[in-house]
């Protein structure tokens, strides 16, 4: 990677690239005029990214010392952007090491800034209450702080972008389900975030000044529930309103079990996203706009942010526009890459018939369906 100044743009390492918030970073980064370097334990992976003719990509894994000290050299901003999602054994071990080790090769290379994104824990739980998943991305955050390497830490809470797993199990949950008997966490109060918003503030953190080593809460201008954000979804994508029952007695693990019923997203992923919903998480402050301005209309709100992103979505059924880099798209489209069970699953097939009948006459025909009438041939 070639030596660059503050002129031309910052030498940012990118972990994390193949997933779903750095495979969108990147792009911005190169957009902002940064050189950009990839680290990936399989560089193939990148190769159907429309920007991987303009990157360098580097092999390597983040708990293994050698190869994150290789990839650190000549760097100025290091995102780390992997987790251990999953809850399998020891998650919270791996990525305790990781971090650790991200944080040395850092400090050694002469890096001058880590960039982390985690999540937005509630200020009155303890750490040890926590779910697994939330209590790893702060221990994490909590290393990479300590690591003597000025650090910006962004915690979020649900990000709303086509393609992210809060959002396709927001969607998918909405449009297939007009009624539905939900976990009590539907209830719960979040401050969700464009995923638009996410990029601009870890693009913009790139620039912060040595003397900030300190963590930010990012979010959305709106305060709502899940249940809210359910029914904006159906008002948005032009469903009828949704009857939502919330019971007390679907634990966790029990209702990541009735997402993997109802949607795609597998349930080893859907728990982690399950248990982080039976915290409230709201931003304490935003204090984030003092260097990274936020412009007229931004953050967008969760309306908004639902609307591009089913627009996105719809819009990818019908049109690729990741064929090559000349045609970049903007954060909130499709890529390749997202996960199968992301994109589009809602379906609708109206049909109507005049008939010369009472209404009262129609329906006991639509009664007669089935029983001993026997249900019709598709």
């Amino acid at each position: 990677m070639e030596s660059t100044n503050d002129d031309d743009g910052l030498r940012c390492l990118v972990t994390g690239a193949t997933g779903y918030i750095g495979g969108r970073l990147v792009p911005e980064l190169l957009e902002a005029g940064h050189a950009v370097r990839c680290l990936a334990r399989s560089p193939e992976k990148l190769r159907d990214y429309p920007w991987a003719s303009r990157v360098e990509v580097a092999k390597g894994d983040v708990t293994d010392d050698e190869s994150i000290g290789a990839a650190m050299r000549d760097i100025d901003v290091a995102y780390y952007l992997v987790h251990a999602l999953t809850s399998g054994p020891d998650f919270e071990k791996t990525d305790r090491t990781a971090a650790r080790i991200f944080g040395e090769q850092a400090r050694a290379a002469g890096v001058r800034r880590i960039v982390y994104l985690g999540g937005l824990t509630p200020a009155d739980v303890p750490a040890r209450e926590l779910s697994p998943h939330l209590r790893s991305r702060a221990e994490v955050g909590r290393i990479l702080l300590d690591s003597g390497v000025p650090t910006t830490a962004l915690r979020a809470a649900v990000i709303i972008g086509s393609g992210s797993a809060s959002f396709e199990m927001l969607r998918y949950l909405t449009e297939r389900l007009p009624v539905m008997v939900t976990p009590s966490w539907v209830s719960t109060r979040i401050q969700p975030i464009a995923v638009r918003d996410v990029l601009r503030y870890l693009v913009g953190s790139a620039h912060m000044p040595d003397e900030v080593n300190r963590t930010f809460d990012i979010g959305g201008p709106d305060v709502l529930t899940y249940r809210d954000m359910m029914q904006q979804y159906a008002q948005v994508a032009k469903l009828p309103k949704r009857l939502i029952l919330p019971v007390p007695m679907l634990s966790p693990g029990l209702s990541s079990h009735w997402v993997g019923l109802i949607t795609p997203v597998p349930a080893s992923i859907a728990r982690p996203l399950a248990e982080s919903l039976r915290y409230e998480v709201v931003c304490h402050e935003h204090d984030i706009a003092d260097h990274v301005p936020d412009g007229p209309g931004q953050p967008f709100s969760s309306g908004t942010a639902l609307s591009l992103a089913l627009q996105r979505v719809r819009e990818a059924r019908v049109t690729t526009r990741w064929s090559s880099a000349s045609t970049p798209g903007i954060p909130s489209d499709p890529l390749p890459t997202d996960p199968d069970w992301a994109g589009g699953s809602l379906y609708t097939d109206v049909r109507e018939l005049d008939v010369d009948a009472p209404p009262d006459a129609l329906w006991r025909v639509i009664e007669g369906i089935g029983g001993e009438n026997g249900w019709y041939s598709l």
